[in-house]
């Protein structure tokens, strides 16, 4: 492996740019950092274009083609947002979010303008975890392949198809697919509409909910609250309810 100890190298500027939105949508590229989102890309088939590995530190198995270079300390410290990065880190592709013709049965999760990177990331963990099939990322959401919501994902960014549109647009091809579509909203009825193979679950943004356009095409349902509370952290909501959807999917008879 070829070896970088300039901060100022031009990989490292080029890596380090993909920290900015501006640059990742350009290039198509994002940056993983940490082992372990460097090994669940490399273990998922991610195009890996550049791998960067700290001097001392064993390369990870299945580089394939990827270009790799050993850095020092201070290169990587450089390279990575987090204060304390890992010895890894590496240029990958993004893949295509272009959203399928025919969605597959099954959760379908939905974001509506949610704007903070770490709910995104949590949330998509959560749907990968709990065995939905895909997470939609409507306009005016955090990027999900940007470092923080890679880093709340812990790797199931390389596990779910995410795709990204207009969710008002996928809401109706949903409907025409037929997906009952269901979205958290503080009107909402307690009750769940009848649960079937093809769902849709809409979570809304953390301050102002589920946005009108996208309500009036969902069933509205309402958490049971029996606190003082009003309304709950969208990625705590949001884990609740893809929880019990599943849990029902599961459960129900053919």
């Amino acid at each position: 492996m070829r070896t970088i100890t300039s901060r100022t190298n031009d990989l490292v500027k080029q890596a380090r740019a993909l920290q900015q939105a501006k640059a990742r949508h350009e290039q198509g590229l994002h940056l993983a950092e940490s082992d372990k989102l460097v090994r669940e890309a490399l273990s998922s088939g991610a195009a890996i274009c550049r791998l960067f590995v700290e001097e001392g530190h064993a390369l990870p198995e299945a580089v394939g083609t990827a270009e790799a270079y050993t850095v020092s300390r201070s290169v990587m410290e450089a390279l990575c947002a987090s204060q304390t990065p890992q010895h890894a880190c590496a240029v990958v592709r993004t893949p295509d979010t272009t959203p399928p013709a025919r969605y597959p049965a099954g959760l379908v999760v939905i974001l509506d303008c949610v704007q903070d990177a770490g709910n995104v990331g949590t949330i998509l963990r959560t749907a990968d975890a709990l065995g939905a099939v895909g997470l939609f990322c409507g306009a005016g959401c955090a990027d999900p392949f940007s470092g923080k919501a890679l880093r709340a994902a812990m790797g199931s960014t390389y596990h779910l198809p995410v795709w990204q549109g207009d969710a008002a647009n996928a809401l109706d091809r949903l409907h025409e697919q037929g997906f009952t579509c269901l979205c958290g909203h503080l009107r909402g009825s307690e009750s769940l509409p009848p649960i079937t193979g093809r769902m849709a679950l809409v979570i809304g943004n953390e301050g102002n909910g589920v946005s009108d356009d996208v309500a009036a095409r969902c069933a509205l349902y309402r958490l049971p609250m029996r606190g003082r509370a009003e309304s709950l952290n969208a990625a705590i909501a949001a884990g609740i309810l893809i929880y019990e959807l599943s849990g029902q999917m599961e459960r129900r008879t053919p």
